[in-house]
């Protein structure tokens, strides 16, 4: 079977028509939707201390909810407001919560991978993020000499002189982008109006401060969107060669996101130009020298996703794909999801609620689960084919103890009609995800996701 980076990713409209349903992202597994209430703080704690003897590596998540604007496509956990005095508090709540967590973990573990999401973590004032980064330092293990991998998502509407500088000097050395469309029209339409001169400056200041990687957010699908016009936005971002890019299908599930509701219908794309979109977008980037990782996402030949996958170290997690597989994830803020040993926490989602539970001495855990065996197993095999586009058996035969066709043998049949549609190739030894099939990895994943059939959950489309 040819390797994964003897393949590129071959776009077969009919196999995403036949193929294109709805289905997880796989950012963990179990998927969110089956944490449960009955994993709470009790079970963080244990967890937390049973992580201290295995010593492995920390990642920190901090959550910045706070967005002055609201683009209407939007369906991450925000607060929308212009209230900037409202960081102060967060602050030093995500100070508390550092404390807490310290009470049963040991400080000393290094602190390989750092990133701040939301919301828009930009929100914040320079005093409060330096107050924060400040906590951090204080409390954490950081690397020196710019080992780790510290990033954070910038807007660049919402950034203050001097913040990129901060944020450099503190050790931060990636910036992701949300840029989603330059088309004027499309802007106005999802209400997120960002002009390509800003975005241009932004990262050429980055540049210039040292930051070592850029990475720009594309989303298709969006109101008033056209393949002649989203082709102009692609080959502007291309000319500004970022490191990493994403280009995300836009999910319109209004009943479930109320601001999606201001988005037309009607100025929706067809499935057909979305298709076409898809297409077309895939075939420039490729040609433009980027590799397509997965799940969206493409990166330069030298960028240390593209290099982690050519090694088979590549890893993907609630932040995307990661070059940090063995770090245990603590996560901080409202919503926030944690991976601490074979467990998975999320923080309370309303911001007075998880504020007060803070302020009471709790870590505000509001629910998650504790991995099984099989979990760990099959979570390992869908990270797998979605960093690596294949399994190899006797890789699982050493690591699990099992032999996969008599282990998976439920799973055999529908795998067959994969590979009688050209989405996978199966022998002995190996299951090798098709160029044709890489588009429909989600797809591949769902087949070994003993959760799917158990529980009704509305997701998106795969493409």
């Amino acid at each position: 079977m040819p390797s994964t980076l003897e393949q590129k990713v071959i776009f077969d409209a009919d196999l995403i028509r036949r193929y294109d349903q709805a289905g997880p992202r796989y950012t963990s597994y179990p998927t969110a939707p089956h944490f449960h209430s009955d994993f709470g703080e009790t079970q963080l704690i244990q967890a937390l201390q049973d992580s201290n003897t295995q010593a492995k590596p920390l990642s920190l998540y901090f959550h910045i909810p706070f967005c002055e604007n609201l683009c209407f496509y939007c369906a991450c956990t925000k607060v929308v407001t212009r209230h900037h005095e409202w960081g102060s508090p967060y602050v030093a709540r995500l100070g508390t919560e550092m404390v807490l967590y310290l009470n049963h973990l040991d400080a000393n573990r290094p602190v390989e991978q750092l990133h701040f999401g939301g919301g828009t973590p930009t929100f914040l004032r320079q005093q409060d993020l330096r107050t924060l980064l400040e906590s951090i330092h204080r409390h954490f293990r950081l690397l020196a000499d710019d080992q780790g991998e510290y990033g954070i998502e910038i807007d660049p509407r919402a950034l203050e002189p001097g913040t990129l500088s901060l944020l450099r000097d503190f050790g931060f050395n990636r910036i992701s982008i949300g840029v989603q469309d330059l088309d004027t029209a499309v802007q106005k339409a999802v209400h997120r109006e960002q002009s390509l001169a800003l975005t241009a400056e932004v990262i050429a200041e980055a540049r210039s401060l040292g930051f070592r990687s850029v990475s720009l957010d594309l989303i298709y699908g969006l109101p008033l969107q056209t393949p002649e016009r989203f082709a102009a936005t692609l080959d502007t971002v291309i000319a500004l060669r970022p490191n990493r890019l994403s280009v995300f299908n836009y999910a319109h599930l209004p009943e479930r996101f109320p601001a999606q509701k201001r988005i037309l219908d009607a100025d929706i794309p067809s499935p057909e130009n979305k298709l076409r979109i898809l297409a077309e977008s895939i075939a420039t980037l490729q040609e433009a020298g980027y590799v397509y990782i997965g799940m969206d996402h493409f990166a330069l030949p030298e960028d240390e996703l593209t290099l982690a996958q050519r090694e088979g170290t590549l890893y993907r997690n609630f932040q995307g794909y990661s070059t940090h597989a063995g770090s245990d994830l603590l996560a901080f803020g409202m919503s926030a999801i944690a991976m601490v040993g074979p467990t998975y926490s999320q923080n309370i989602k309303d911001l007075d609620v998880w504020g007060e539970r803070l302020d009471q001495g709790h870590l505000p855990v509001e629910r998650g689960v504790q991995l099984r065996t099989e979990d760990i197993l099959r979570r390992h095999v869908i990270n797998r084919l979605t960093c690596d586009f294949r399994l190899d058996y006797t890789q699982l035969q050493q690591q699990y103890g099992i032999d996969f066709h008599t282990h998976f043998r439920d799973c055999l049949p529908a795998l067959e009609r994969l590979e009688r549609d050209g989405l996978i190739q199966m022998d002995s030894d190996n299951l090798q995800v098709t160029p044709q099939g890489r588009l429909l990895i989600r797809h591949v994943c769902m087949i070994f996701d003993a959760y799917l059939p158990h529980k009704a959950v509305r997701y998106s489309r795969v493409i």
